[in-house]
């Protein structure tokens, strides 16, 4: 008799929250995108100050890289564009960077750097820097779904625009990936 095959926790549906936006605080809309993963990928950053009306836009891209680089970069290099001790809320569609940055990350410096599991914390060099980062100002976070339209979910249109920097960051990197 084949033994009994161990049924997978069910994931909780997560749910989405408005974003709630604190008189003074910077908005940081980041996203990253990558086409394989490995591959061609690029990373994109919607900083909306308080006070200005047109936000400043960063992208860039790798030849050969993987999505959660990607999203991590886009964080860390909207920070590195901000001044010390800004008040800033980190606006994400990646899980994996919402719970590492807020969940996880506290355990595995307390291990050394290595995950529940024992292995090395993945991406550990934009983990860090990031975690560093985090340090220079007053951050929080909070979680968009992606690649929602409609008039409902206008107010996550600079998460559609980093998303739509973030892949012709990706594309142009394919391209020179391509050229060289």
């Amino acid at each position: 008799m084949p033994a009994p095959r161990r049924s997978r926790p069910r994931s909780v549906p997560v749910k989405e929250a408005p974003l709630d936006v604190r008189e003074g605080e910077t908005l940081l809309w980041t996203d990253g995108a990558c086409s394989g993963n490995p591959g061609p990928g690029g990373w994109a950053a919607v900083i909306v100050k308080p006070g200005e009306e047109a936000p400043t836009e960063l992208s860039g891209g790798e030849p050969r890289t993987t999505n959660n680089r990607m999203e991590y970069t886009a964080a860390l290099e909207g920070l590195r564009a901000l001044p010390d001790g800004s008040d800033v809320v980190i606006v994400t569609d990646s899980r994996l960077m919402l719970d590492s940055m807020t969940k996880w990350i506290a355990g595995w410096k307390r291990k050394g750097w290595k995950t529940a599991g024992g292995d090395p914390v993945k991406n550990l060099d934009l983990v860090q820097a990031l975690d560093e980062e985090l340090r220079r100002h007053n951050v929080r976070w909070h979680w968009v779904r992606a690649h929602q339209t409609g008039d409902e979910h206008a107010w996550k249109a600079l998460n559609d625009r980093a998303d739509q920097l973030a892949v012709a960051a990706a594309a142009k990197a394919a391209g020179a990936r391509d050229a060289a």
